[in-house]
């Protein structure tokens, strides 16, 4: 016979990046961090923000708090609340499960309530009219009327499976228009180190582009070097 799990198991060690690491992030765009990690850790496209180009500016960074769910359940994002700290950024995975809501306005003014970020499901949200007056930042996958229950098993604080990452609490979340980025809690320093070479790259590219560039040099000396065939037209 298979051991019923308990209904809701919390990590009770809970780790958390220095209030400089995560000064760090703030402001930083994602595709700043994804190229200080050479193309890692962004999250799913299918992962957006909600009011893009509407009323919610969609941007925020800090620490992962995770909560685990099964699907068509939010027994874990409602628990994680009560752990949530000034800045935190509530991950609430879902198993992907699109057929409910992972959230709603209420949860969202809940998180903003305990001094949250943002949230960030891999399920869709419903009530997007009281999610934009609420003001909190939040990244779905789309919009859904039909309501979750409250049953568990579920987990805080533990790695949850979300987007094509593994997070676990206390990794760096920054978020913006273009998705979601995860940065691994042992990796902060390093990625900080490197953001001010990938700012200045992309602060010299842009020059070059508003002094009038083409396309990249490189492709350029590529073309006209010998490692390229050109297949005669036909005709």
């Amino acid at each position: 016979m298979i051991e019923e799990p308990p209904r809701l198991t919390i990590n009770g060690d809970l780790r958390r990046p220095s209030a400089a690491q995560i000064a760090a992030f703030q402001g930083v765009p994602t595709g700043f961090v994804v190229d200080a990690m050479f193309g890692a850790g962004a999250l799913d496209g299918a992962i957006s923000p909600i009011g893009f180009g509407r009323d919610i500016d969609c941007v925020a960074a800090g620490p992962a708090l995770t909560a685990g769910n099964r699907a068509s359940d939010i027994m874990g994002t409602l628990a994680a609340l009560n752990f949530l700290k000034t800045g935190d950024i509530l991950v609430a995975a879902a198993e992907g499960h699109q057929a409910c809501a992972a959230a709603g306005d209420r949860v969202s003014a809940m998180v903003k309530n305990c001094g949250g970020a943002g949230f960030v499901t891999d399920g869709p949200m419903r009530d997007y009219a009281g999610i934009v007056e609420v003001g909190l930042p939040c990244w779905c996958t789309g919009l859904t009327p039909a309501s979750p229950f409250t049953s568990g098993p579920a987990t805080v604080g533990l790695p949850v499976d979300l987007g094509g990452q593994r997070i676990y609490s206390g990794d760096m979340i920054v978020a913006d228009r273009d998705g979601v980025v995860v940065v691994p809690f042992g990796e902060i320093d390093t990625v900080i180190g490197r953001l001010d070479s990938v700012r200045a790259s992309e602060d010299a590219l842009d020059a070059e582009l508003s002094a009038g560039l083409r396309f990249p040099q490189g492709v350029a000396e590529l073309i006209q070097g010998d490692d390229v065939q050109y297949v005669p037209r036909k005709g």
